[in-house]
């Protein structure tokens, strides 16, 4: 079996690890979380690692508005009131803080990409993206069990077109797609771990902490939203054809509906499970 693909099991067997570990806390919407990110990146990168065609790249605009959608949706409602419910001012800056330092990191972490490592570099930096997310997840949920599944499942959403693109450059370069199984397990394994961490109880830490999740999270979602322009995601799998611009023309009425019916999900969601 090839190197990469035992890595890849290796991120398997690391997540039914720390499956077995939050079975032992109680810790089953963590456990849920992580095996949703899990199905969602595997699975889109099942289909990406197929040749791309006209089809494929409409469903990727939805995948991508829809997720990032939710994403902006469910953070500033379930992430951002809570911080700022902590401590209005400290929350307030967490939520600066996370936004600057997901930004800070995205861009400072392509550096990365100019490195040696035993996989690829995409690969590498989707498992840093999904490690981060799921340190925030099992700390959020750690130390607020009452959230409920919406919000975590939100904001694991976008795994599964992150999924399709790697698996698509992947495919495209001659390399092996099941490398993303490292990073489609990494959410689940970090959350875990993360979980186990309980915060202090200031007020000030905790609208830090939790102000900086939101804004780590509003970041991740704004960066992936579907924008169809020239050598963004969306036109790297839309140009294998010959009608691309064309192609970016007309899906950017869909990313707009998308990124729209994203958010209107989330509220129906809501108004369904929210408490009378």
């Amino acid at each position: 079996m090839p190197q990469l693909s035992r890595i890849g099991l290796a991120g398997v067997g690391a997540l039914a690890v720390c499956t077995a570990l939050a079975a032992t806390a109680g810790l089953w919407k963590v456990v849920t979380i992580g095996w949703v990110a899990f199905a969602a990146m595997a699975g889109a990168a099942v289909l990406g690692g197929r040749r791309s065609d006209a089809t494929d790249v409409d469903r990727l605009v939805w995948a991508f508005g829809l997720a990032s959608g939710a994403m902006i949706t469910s953070a500033a409602v379930f992430l951002v009131p809570d911080a700022i419910g902590h401590h209005p001012r400290y929350g307030g800056f967490g939520i600066a803080l996370g936004v600057l330092t997901g930004f800070g990191a995205h861009t400072i972490g392509h550096r990365a990409t100019h490195m040696d490592f035993p996989m690829d570099h995409a690969a590498v930096e989707l498992t840093a993206h999904s490690l981060a997310a799921g340190a925030i997840i099992g700390l959020v949920y750690g130390n607020m069990p009452d959230l409920g599944l919406l919000l975590g499942l939100a904001i694991v959403s976008h795994k599964g077109p992150a999924g399709y693109v790697a698996a698509h450059r992947l495919r495209r370069s001659g390399k092996p797609v099941s490398v993303l199984l490292l990073p489609a397990s990494g959410v689940g394994v970090a959350a875990v771990l993360s979980a186990l961490f309980e915060l202090p109880t200031s007020p000030a830490v905790n609208g830090l902490v939790f102000g900086f999740a939101a804004g780590v999270f509003l970041h991740v979602a704004m960066d992936f939203l579907p924008r169809c322009e020239l050598g963004g995601d969306v036109y790297e799998v839309a140009s294998v054809g010959e009608d691309a611009h064309a192609l970016l023309d007309r899906l950017r009425t869909h990313a707009v509906a998308s990124t729209g019916l994203g958010a209107v999900v989330v509220f129906v969601a809501w108004l369904v499970v929210a408490p009378r």
